[in-house]
């Protein structure tokens, strides 16, 4: 894993935070994966959903807040860093499995995705750390519904394993 300040002079140039991801465009730099997905829905028309954008926007204020903190976390903390205290984890975990069992409620008898028939950016940033349950130590069994809904994210025409995207 490449530190902030071991990266390249020229991604550090346009990634205002040192941070991936950052989509350059028109030679305009954005950062932030909501950020980003928020820009391409609105500029290719895609990804939508069938909710207005303040529910897109509540699922992904949702995400930052809970999803991304948690689960990913868990995964950083069991992942890359083993010196991680015991309690950190144990917290970290609890906070991922409300997490996920808030999401599993909200497919109980929805047999869609978050925002209606069709993916959304919502989705696909709820959807982003949950794709490594091995790295997080968590066993997707106990929530079926979520596991339901990411076997139809994995249907959609395109999609790909986060793994086969990063090599």
């Amino acid at each position: 894993m490449i530190e902030r300040n071991n990266r390249p002079p020229d991604f550090r140039e346009v990634s205002r935070f040192g941070e991936v991801p950052v989509l350059v465009t028109n030679g305009e730099a954005l950062v932030q994966s909501n950020a980003i997905l928020m820009h391409l829905a609105r500029t290719t028309g895609q990804l939508r959903g069938e909710c207005d954008p303040d529910h897109t926007m509540e699922w992904m204020f949702w995400e930052a807040n809970r999803i991304t903190f948690s689960i990913s976390n868990l995964r950083f903390a069991r992942r890359f860093t083993k010196d991680t205290p015991p309690d950190v984890i144990a917290w970290l975990e609890a906070r991922a499995r409300t997490d996920l069992d808030r999401l599993d409620e909200e497919f109980r008898g929805k047999d869609e995705f978050l925002l209606g028939s069709t993916i959304s950016i919502a989705d696909i940033a709820c959807c982003s750390y949950l794709f490594w349950p091995e790295q997080t130590g968590l066993d997707y069994g106990a929530w079926k519904h979520v596991s339901a809904w990411l076997d139809r994210i994995r249907a959609v025409p395109g999609w790909a394993h986060p793994y086969s995207l990063m090599s």
